[in-house]
Parts: structure tokens; C-alpha cells; sequence
């Protein structure tokens, strides 16, 4: 009896040394890249927002195609050959939590040049460039991040009678920073982004007397990527792969809008409303790795049906200046984005 009761202590004992013996490997945690989900998502909405700012630029033809200057100016007046233009803005953006993903706030300025010409009766052509920085909180995750892109775009119209048809492509390229909290200090990276988009764009103007309403229908599609990064400092820093991520969209609706002539001069007003179908979306997993371990976490999806929305007013000083203050709302389920803007624009 004694014999087996030393040889079942000894038996426990060793198995006790044994479990004591055994750490399961570290894995990473879902949230550790919630900073990288979010820059990519950013990208994709920040090309997005100058794809359509650039179609709203080749569309604008109101000025062009009446004789808004009032007064009796002549056409040849009305209908500079070359325009220029310069705009600041601001964005402020919330998208909230899916999967693994545990929601962020943005904040957006950037700068906006460009120049064109009309270069035969109803075909205009234009070059843009926009530099932004965004600042990224997600605070749930304690991380934060900073993505300064720069975007070159061109845009092309032509109108026919009350039909205008528009294409515009912007490439754009990011430096991005990336803070992590841990419980030994920030764990911090920098990588590389970009992003590519096409935008084509028809509308039909009803005008009437100082009127109109403008039918439109879109089809925009945007790519993103981020670059591969490995985190330094802080406790157990993480390897991400680089991730992919693109969209396809149709935005169908109308904007209506009036203008008054006051001597000289004009003041124009308009809104407009989109329903908008993101009928394809690709959001790849990405890949956080820690030593030999690692998991796939899923991209940010928008949801599949939203809605845009804004208001837009200019003064037109005479047929070579105007001033504009716009304002842009997106609308989804669990993200939504208000961007406000003011530039001024020059013919000659």
C-alpha cells in the first residue's frame, strides 16, 4: 500500500512539473492591426472623395453653357478657353465596429489645385493634384495613426447639348505612421500606401428660366494597398502583410439647383442626393504574425446600400471668378463622413 501510494505521488508530481513546463505559444491579438484595417479603409474613402470631387469639376457647365455673367456679356466673354482652381477642406469621418474590427474616428485636411482648357466646342480636359494628412484614432485598440497621401488626377468632359459625359483617374501614394500602446511603451511603424480609381459619370440638364435639375448616374471603382511593415518597440511587436482592398460602386440621383443675376454678378445654390449600391467589394484578409504564429483578420466593408448628399453655393464674381463653399455627407450602415470645402475658381 505504501509502495503504490509514493509511486501515485510521484506520478502527480511529474506530471504537475510537466504542465508547469508548458506555455502555450503567444498569439497575436485580432485588434493589433485595427490602425492598418483603418488606413486602408481611409485610402479607399479619401480616393473616392477626389474621384467625385474631380467628376463635379469636369460636370460643372452651368456657368459655361449660359450666360450667368448677366449684363448682356458677350458669349465669347461667357466661355473662357482655360480655367484654374484652388480649394481647401476638411473631413471628419466614424466608422463603427465589425468583426474584429472595433471602430475609429478621422480627421481629414488637405489642399486641392488644378488646372484646364477647353480644347474643342464641349470638350474640356483637366489636371489635379490634392495633398492631405489624416489623423486615425481607434481608441477601444489604443492605436493611432497618421496617413499623408497625395493624389494626381486627370478628368476629362464633353457636352453635347443638355447630355455631358465625364471621365476622370487619379493615382495617389501614402507615407503612413502607426502608433501602438502597450504595456512597455508604443510599439510604432512606418509603411507605404497607394490607390488607384476610375470615375464615369453622365448626367442630362433640365433647365429652365435660372434653373435646373440635373440628372446623374455614376460608376466609380477604387483600389487600395498598404505596404508589408514589421512594428519596433513595445511589447511583442507584430509582422503584418500587406494588404489589398477595392470597391465598386454605381451612385444614381439628382441635384437640382437655381442661380440669381444681380448686376454683374451671380449667386448659385444647389443640392443633391445619391443612392448608392457598392454591388462588389474585396476587402482581403491581412495577415498579423508574431514569432512563427499568426491569424488573418478581415478587411472593412462598407455596407452594400448608402446614400450621398450635399449642398453647394458659389459666387460668381464675373465670367473669369467664382468663389464656392461646398458641403458632402456619406451616409451607411455604421459609417458616416461630412466633408466641408471652399475654393475659388479662374478663367481666362
Amino acid at each position: 500500500m505504501l509502495h503504490a501510494t509514493v509511486a501515485g505521488l510521484t506520478a502527480l508530481c511529474a506530471a504537475s512539473s510537466a504542465s508547469a513546463q508548458f506555455v502555450p505559444p503567444p498569439v497575436p491579438h485580432v485588434t493589433d492591426n485595427n490602425s492598418q484595417l483603418s488606413v486602408n479603409a481611409s485610402q479607399l474613402d479619401i480616393g473616392s472623395s477626389f474621384l467625385q470631387r474631380l467628376g463635379r469639376e469636369a460636370t460643372y457647365g452651368y456657368a459655361a453653357r449660359d450666360n450667368s455673367g448677366g449684363g448682356g456679356a458677350s458669349q465669347s466673354t461667357a466661355e473662357p478657353l482655360y480655367r484654374t482652381w484652388a480649394e481647401t477642406y476638411g473631413i471628419r469621418a466614424r466608422t463603427a465596429a465589425q468583426g474584429t474590427f472595433v471602430g475609429d474616428k478621422r480627421g481629414t485636411l488637405g489642399v486641392v489645385g488644378g488646372i484646364g482648357a477647353t480644347v474643342a466646342p464641349g470638350l474640356n480636359v483637366g489636371f489635379s493634384a490634392d495633398q492631405s494628412q489624416t489623423w486615425i484614432d481607434v481608441p477601444l485598440a489604443l492605436q493611432t495613426a497618421t496617413l499623408g497621401m497625395t493624389q494626381l488626377g486627370i478628368n476629362a468632359s464633353y457636352s453635347n447639348g443638355p447630355w455631358t459625359v465625364a471621365m476622370v483617374a487619379v493615382h495617389g501614394f501614402a507615407q503612413i505612421s502607426s502608433n501602438r500602446t502597450t504595456l512597455l511603451g508604443g510599439a510604432h511603424a512606418n509603411y507605404r500606401g497607394s490607390i488607384d480609381g476610375v470615375l464615369g459619370e453622365l448626367n442630362y440638364t433640365y433647365s429652365f428660366s435660372q434653373s435646373r435639375i440635373v440628372p446623374k448616374l455614376a460608376l466609380e471603382y477604387v483600389s487600395a494597398r498598404t505596404d508589408r511593415f514589421s512594428e519596433a518597440g513595445g511589447l511583442n511587436p507584430v509582422t503584418v502583410a500587406d494588404g489589398h482592398g477595392e470597391r465598386a460602386r454605381v451612385l444614381a440621383g439628382a441635384e437640382i439647383g437655381h442661380y440669381w443675376i444681380i448686376g454683374q454678378q451671380a449667386i448659385d445654390v444647389s443640392a443633391y442626393g445619391k443612392f448608392v449600391d457598392n454591388f462588389a467589394q474585396n476587402m482581403g484578409a491581412v495577415q498579423v504574425s508574431l514569432g512563427n504564429n499568426a491569424i488573418s483578420v478581415q478587411g472593412i466593408r462598407e455596407s452594400r446600400n448608402g446614400a450621398d448628399a450635399g449642398a453647394a453655393a458659389s459666387w460668381i464674381l464675373s465670367n473669369a471668378a467664382r468663389l464656392y463653399a461646398n458641403y458632402d455627407g456619406r451616409f451607411r450602415d455604421g459609417y458616416q463622413a461630412h466633408q466641408g470645402t471652399l475654393g475659388v475658381e479662374l478663367r481666362w
